[in-house]
């Protein structure tokens, strides 16, 4: 695993953190929300998709347009070949993908659990004249055995929303490291942008994945 950060320097490719305000934890741990619960992400994105068929509001950038920068900017810093295979996860209304198409990425993958941001991300995309992006309707804790072998992983929120779930979050939390450690190449990178964890936070949680892949680690968050 190896995960990006800020340009600012720093060895073995650990780099700054950024906390965005808005966010955060309760007391000890994480106070349980509906923000990680399927049932709240469906109801957001039935709205915004009948937003976007009535308006062409394509919805809120999570963390902002920066974040996106951000995330491109670390990857042309390594010099990631535009071919790399690149997995958004949690891709909602898919801009990210948009951006990275924008930029010369062609071989992209967005995954949500909500049919109704899958639906929505299409809509965009069409709308962008990009056809050559895969969406695909995927529960990331239970992924198909056809999602594997991405060079990029990308996380813009998925993982907060996810400890966050009021049933069984340490669990799920656990099976999203599992999924990340199979549909990682080993020496991938995983891209993460958080409001809820620092970057030792991270590189704790994932250790699993950081010892999969040579220990390569460093730190994005947001």
């Amino acid at each position: 695993m190896n995960e990006g950060a800020d340009d600012g320097g720093g060895g073995g490719g650990a780099e700054g953190v950024v906390r965005s305000p808005g966010c955060g934890r309760g007391g000890d741990g994480f106070v349980p929300s509906a923000l990680g619960t399927r049932e709240h992400w469906d109801a957001v994105y039935k709205r915004e998709l009948q937003t976007f068929q009535e308006y062409g509001d394509t919805g809120e950038i999570w963390f902002g347009e920066e974040s996106m920068t951000r995330l491109i900017r670390w990857m042309q810093k390594h010099k990631i070949p535009l071919d790399a295979s690149v997995l958004d996860i949690g891709t909602g209304n898919g801009v990210l993908l948009v951006e990275l198409a924008k930029f010369g990425f062609s071989d992209i993958t967005g995954i949500d659990y909500s049919p109704s941001a899958i639906q929505l991300s299409g809509s965009i995309l069409e709308k962008e004249g990009l056809s050559n992006i895969k969406l695909k309707v995927e529960d990331f804790l239970n992924p198909s055995t056809k999602l594997s072998g991405f060079h990029i992983c990308i996380d813009k929120g998925t993982f907060d929303a996810i400890s966050l779930n009021p049933d069984n979050a340490i669990e799920k939390r656990k099976q999203y490291v599992k999924s990340l450690s199979r549909v990682l190449k080993v020496k991938g990178f995983f891209l993460i942008t958080s409001c809820n964890w620092t970057k030792e936070e991270l590189l704790d949680e994932f250790s699993e994945v950081i010892s999969n892949n040579s220990n390569n680690a460093g730190g994005i968050s947001g």
